[in-house]
C-alpha cells in the first residue's frame, strides 16, 4: 500500500510510531526551505524509518535524545549500506522535532569560562556596545585578547593591575614574527585598544598602551592593486544572465564594480535599503554608520531582474539569498567572495586578486585619473578617516603632478 506526503511523495507503506503525524508538516517545511523534492523524499523516507524504530524500541517521544539517532543508524546499517548524508538528514528532522516541542531539548552541561575568557567577553560587550564598532572588527579583535590574557594569566585569575610593559612587549614579540604583516599589524592595534580599555575600566594605572611595539612597516608600502576596467567587462560579459544564479551574481558584481561596495555591505543589503522612487541605495558600513549612494540605472536594472526572475520565494528580507536550500541571506561576507573567485574562474582572468575587494581599489583609481578629488573618493567608499584614502594617491603619478603647488619665485 502507497501512502502520499505532502501530495507529492509516495512512501512504499503507511508510517508507524508516534512520529508519523509530523511526516507532513516536516516536508512541508523543507519544501519552503527550497530544497528538491528528491532531497526531501529521501529526508522524509529516513524520517518515517526513525519513527517505525522508536516504536519497535518502545522509547517515548519526550524521551528521544542524541543518543538514539545513532542507536537507529547503527541498527539501520546493519541490513543496508551506510549513505554519507543520513546522520545530517536525520538532524534536521530532530531539529523539527524540537521546535515543535515534540521531543525536549537536551541540557548540555554549560562550561564556565575561565578568568580569561570572561574579561575578553567584557571587552567584547564594551566594543559593541559602547564603542559601538562593526561586528567583523569585533571578531578580529577578541581572539587577540583572549590569547594575551591566558599568555600572562593562564586558567588563573585575570588581575589587570599587575600588568607590566614587559608582559604587553614579550607578548608582541612572541606572536607577531608568527603572523603575517596584516594579521601583526591587527594584533597591535586590538592590543592598545584592550589596553585603553583596561585604563578606561581603572583596572590598570599606567597607560601601557603606548609600550605596544610598532610592527615595522613603510608607510603604503605597496600600490592597491584593483582589477582593470576590461577585466571587469569581460568578467561581467561572462554571466549567464538567463539563469537564477547568472542574475543575482550579476547584480552583485555590479554593485561591487560600479559602487565600490565592501562584500559584507553586499551580502546584508535589505529590501528596504532601496529606494526605487529616489533612485538611491542605504548602505550599512563599518560602526554602524549609513551612506546613502545614488543607484546607477545599470545597477538597479540587474537587481530588478534578479528580484522579479531569480530570487526564490522567501520570507528573509536580504535582497541577496542562497542558491541552494535552506534559502536564505548570506550568513557572512565570504559568500560573496566565492561568487567573486568562482566568477573569476570561470571567465580565465588573470585578476590582481580573487576577491571582492578589488572592485573597489579599481573603481577608486579610475575616479582619481578622471580628476576626482580624494575627498569625493573616500566620501563614496565611506572612509571615516582621509588618511584611508590617501593610498590612492600612488597609483597615478600624472594625476598628481597636476595637483602640486608651483615652486615659489617661478621655474629656475
Amino acid at each position: 500500500m502507497k501512502y502520499i506526503i505532502n501530495d507529492h511523495l509516495v512512501l512504499s507503506r503507511v508510517p508507524e510510531g508516534p512520529l508519523a503525524a509530523y511526516l507532513n508538516p516536516f516536508a512541508e517545511l523543507l519544501s519552503q526551505q527550497g530544497y528538491a523534492q528528491r532531497y526531501i523524499h529521501r529526508q522524509v523516507m529516513l524520517a518515517a524509518c526513525f519513527s517505525r524504530w522508536i516504536k519497535q524500541s518502545d522509547v517515548q517521544p519526550r524521551r528521544i535524545a542524541s543518543e538514539h539517532p545513532t542507536r537507529f543508524l547503527r541498527c539501520r546499517y546493519r541490513r543496508r549500506r551506510p549513505n554519507q548524508g543520513d546522520r545530517a538528514a536525520l538532524g534536521h528532522f530532530i531539529e523539527f522535532l524540537r521546535r515543535e516541542k515534540v521531543i525536549s531539548a537536551e541540557k548540555i552541561p554549560i562550561r564556565q569560562p575561565t578568568p580569561a575568557e570572561q574579561c575578553a567577553q567584557e571587552y567584547k560587550q564594551y566594543l559593541r556596545e559602547e564603542r559601538v564598532l562593526a561586528e567583523a572588527t569585533i571578531v578580529n579583535y577578541v581572539p587577540f585578547i583572549d590569547r594575551f590574557l591566558n599568555d600572562r594569566f593562564g586558567a588563573g585569575p585575570v588581575k589587570l593591575s599587575s600588568l607590566r610593559a614587559t608582559d604587553v612587549i614579550g607578548f608582541v614579540q612572541r606572536q607577531a614574527p608568527q603572523l603575517q604583516l596584516k594579521r601583526a599589524k591587527l594584533l597591535t592595534t586590538a592590543l592598545r585598544s584592550f589596553l585603553q580599555y583596561a585604563r578606561y575600566r581603572g583596572a590598570i594605572q599606567l597607560d601601557l598602551a603606548t609600550v605596544v611595539p610598532c610592527v615595522a612597516n613603510w608607510s603604503m608600502p605597496s600600490i592597491p592593486r584593483g582589477i582593470a576596467t576590461d577585466q571587469v567587462r569581460r568578467l561581467l560579459s561572462q554571466i549567464d544572465r538567463r539563469t537564477a544564479v547568472g542574475r543575482r551574481d550579476d547584480a552583485i558584481l555590479l554593485l561591487l564594480a560600479r559602487l565600490g561596495l565592501r562584500s559584507g555591505e553586499v551580502a546584508f543589503l535589505e529590501l528596504e535599503d532601496i529606494d526605487w522612487k529616489a533612485g538611491c541605495l542605504s548602505v550599512h558600513g563599518k560602526s554602524g554608520r549609513r551612506t546613502q549612494l545614488p543607484l546607477p540605472k545599470e545597477v538597479g536594472e540587474a537587481i530588478v531582474a534578479y528580484l522579479r526572475d531569480g530570487r526564490p520565494q522567501s520570507t528573509s528580507r536580504r535582497v541577496f539569498l542562497r542558491a541552494r536550500a535552506p534559502v536564505r541571506g548570506f550568513l557572512t561576507q565570504c559568500a560573496v567572495g566565492s561568487i567573486v573567485r568562482h566568477a573569476i574562474l570561470r571567465a580565465g582572468i588573470e585578476a590582481p586578486t580573487t576577491g571582492a575587494h578589488q572592485f573597489r581599489h579599481a573603481l577608486a583609481t579610475q575616479m582619481l585619473r578622471q580628476g576626482a578629488s580624494l575627498a569625493q573618493i573616500g566620501e563614496l567608499l565611506g572612509h571615516k578617516s582621509p588618511e584611508t584614502t590617501k593610498i590612492y594617491t600612488k597609483v597615478d603619478l600624472d594625476a598628481l603632478r597636476t595637483l602640486a603647488l608651483p615652486w615659489p619665485g617661478g621655474v629656475r
